[in-house]
């Protein structure tokens, strides 16, 4: 079972890298990046933060969002288990954004699952993914 679960956490955090990446640069696909670039400005829009005053500027949101999906991801595949640990909290608080955003925007709830199933994985792997601390022998 800890080979399943490893596998899933390098897959994730392949999986946020990549779409980390498209967000960051058009390296990968113009098209994507362009598409994402246009979306950001409606995300700005619904900003949870925005009835505090603050509404992010679409491409530094983009940006943000963007490298910290990569660094996330990064660590998630192959950082330390306490990194692990760290960027999965912070992949799952920006899943929990995205889903957030969607539903602010009236999106259809089939444009939340692709989000969904990957905040549902990640708090599986926060759940069961990791060993246990070792107990000492005697207490």
């Amino acid at each position: 079972m800890a080979a399943a679960f490893t596998a899933l956490r390098v897959l994730l955090g392949i999986f946020f890298f990549l779409t980390g990446a498209l967000k960051v640069s058009d390296w990968l696909s113009a098209d994507l990046h362009r598409h994402m670039a246009l979306e950001f400005e409606r995300f700005a829009k619904v900003f949870p933060l925005k009835d505090l005053g603050f509404v992010p500027e679409p491409g530094r949101y983009l940006v943000a969002v963007g490298w910290l999906e990569v660094t996330a991801g990064l660590l998630l595949a192959f950082g330390p288990q306490l990194l692990q640990e760290i960027s999965n909290f912070i992949l799952s608080v920006v899943m929990i954004g995205a889903i957030y955003t969607l539903l602010a925007l009236q999106e259809p709830l089939a444009m939340c699952a692709p989000a969904t199933v990957c905040l549902g994985l990640l708090l599986l792997l926060n759940i069961r993914g990791y060993p246990a601390a070792p107990r000492p022998k005697f207490e």
